[in-house]
């Protein structure tokens, strides 16, 4: 590695003669130098030195020593590497050394090359070490929970709670409130948190293929199985695993997960064999699990199992006030992340954003948000840069009275582009717009066939509505073969 001008050692002797010799040195080499006659005076170096890179610490001091020392410097957060200096070197010396975290051992006298290889090699780690760091930071921030509203602050309460012990949780909500948020923070401030944190989702995984996902298999345990398979419960031994979407968790697969929860035992695809792990569960559902179990696709003795403590993820539309807090915020992480410069939305413009319903909650507000910043050339984004639906122009046009012959034909033409217009408003996705106007969505698609509303791949048509006579299964006048018979 190229010598940094910037790297800072900090040599720690009491003999000025090696603090002289390794000060020609490391300054010939280009670094910064910084000496300590003794310990006392070396942490307190080390406490107000920002960007201190490496410590040379000898090993025989003035009051207490290199190892007692040693051992101090690793106490605090951020400690730089140290390398270990003796001139009465043994080996069970150098073992202790290495035990209380010092990366390398040097004895006296020194000499030239060795320091500087010991010296490059440690800095090479530290390095290493503190983009481990800049990585872990990042990651952490792309999933930080965001939020000031009451309901977040009691979230994050309770998250404090209960992620130091092992409980399990269930996690309540709608799609894009952010409860894998929740799961990753409950285990990033538990006892695991250095422990593996396996994600898999229930509903994206075919169901002849869950069982093998969660558990493992054999190889040759069935067709394609081509070689032995280590399941995601035994890949998050000692750590956790979150169960997203578990109410679309088949009966069968529930009672091996079971298994899991009560005995800490899983058993691969194909194998007699009973393995034991010692997993945390948390489990995320947007479905009424109470409401499965009375329909009976979701086992009882599960759930009683997994809400050992329940928590509910709220939806954007309960916290509105935190939609300020949340554009800004993603503004400002998808700038980093992408080396974008960082735009603002005026006022006006947040202001719609509060009022728009969000019904893919903050998962889809932060879509918004990064398409308008790749999108909008310029660096305020305003209201009239939303899209239609969040700016709240899809307006419903009344039929004029005077071209109108009766209520009927008024009430139908006004029911229509009701519903065209709420269809809008909701991407049209039948079921949200059935919630959205209160109506079961089986009426809904009556309304639909009647009024000739279409819909494919997300987008409305209208066609002509079928006859009435052709449903009665009579001839309607378009019926007739090619010839006009």
């Amino acid at each position: 590695m190229s010598n940094n001008p910037k790297d800072k050692i900090l040599v720690v002797d009491d003999e000025e003669n090696i603090r002289k010799s390794l000060k020609m040195i490391l300054e010939y080499e280009g670094f910064d130098f910084l000496e300590a006659v003794d310990g006392e005076e070396a942490l307190d170096i080390v406490e107000e030195t920002v960007g201190l890179d490496l410590v040379l610490l000898d090993i025989k001091l003035p009051g207490k020593d290199g190892l007692e020392i040693l051992q101090e410097m690793k106490k605090r957060p951020y400690c730089p590497e140290v390398i270990m200096i003796s001139g009465h070197g043994t080996i069970q010396t150098a073992v202790e050394a290495t035990k209380f975290g010092a990366f390398d051992f040097l004895e006296k006298p020194l000499h030239r090359e060795r320091v500087l290889l010991s010296i490059r090699n440690a800095l090479s780690q530290s390095e290493l070490r503190r983009e481990c760091l800049d990585l872990r930071k990042k990651t952490e921030k792309k999933y930080e929970l965001v939020g000031n509203h009451p309901q977040m602050k009691k979230l994050w309460k309770d998250i404090l709670k209960t992620a130091p012990t092992n409980a399990t949780i269930l996690i309540s909500g709608e799609s894009g409130t952010g409860k894998e948020l929740i799961a990753r923070a409950i285990h990033a401030h538990s006892r695991r948190a250095k422990e593996q944190f396996i994600q898999v989702n229930c509903a994206a995984i075919p169901e002849e293929l869950i069982e093998s996902e969660l558990f493992g298999h054999e190889k040759g345990a069935f067709t394609g199985a081509t070689e032995r398979k280590t399941g995601k419960f035994e890949q998050a031994d000692k750590g956790t695993i979150f169960l997203d979407e578990i109410g679309d968790m088949s009966l069968k697969t529930q009672s091996k997960v079971l298994r899991v929860l009560e005995e800490g035992e899983v058993q691969r695809v194909g194998s007699s064999k009973v393995g034991k792990v010692d997993v945390r569960v948390i489990a995320a559902t947007n479905k009424d699990l109470p409401k499965e179990i009375k329909e009976g696709t979701f086992r009882d003795d599960l759930y009683f199992r997994l809400n050992v403590v329940p928590l509910y993820s709220p939806p954007l539309r309960e916290k509105k006030e935190d939609i300020p807090l949340l554009v800004a915020y993603f503004c400002r992480t998808f700038a980093e992340e992408n080396n974008f410069k960082v735009k603002k939305f005026t006022d006006d413009a947040v202001e719609a954003m509060v009022k728009y319903p969000w019904k893919g909650n903050v998962r889809e507000l932060k879509n918004v948000v990064e398409r308008l910043i790749i999108m909008t050339e310029s660096d305020a984004i305003e209201r009239k840069d939303l899209p239609e639906k969040v700016r709240g122009d899809v307006q419903i046009y009344l039929p004029e009275a005077d071209k109108i012959k009766n209520l009927k034909e008024f009430r139908d033409l006004s029911e229509k582009n009701f519903i065209l217009a709420k269809l809008e408003e909701n991407n049209w996705n039948i079921s949200q717009t059935a919630r959205a106007i209160d109506t079961p969505r089986s009426n809904l698609y009556k309304k639909l066939e009647q009024y000739g509303i279409k819909i494919t791949a997300g987008v409305g048509e209208v066609v002509a509505p079928p006859s009435r006579k052709a449903k009665r299964g009579e001839e309607s006048p378009n019926s007739k073969g090619r010839d006009g018979r």
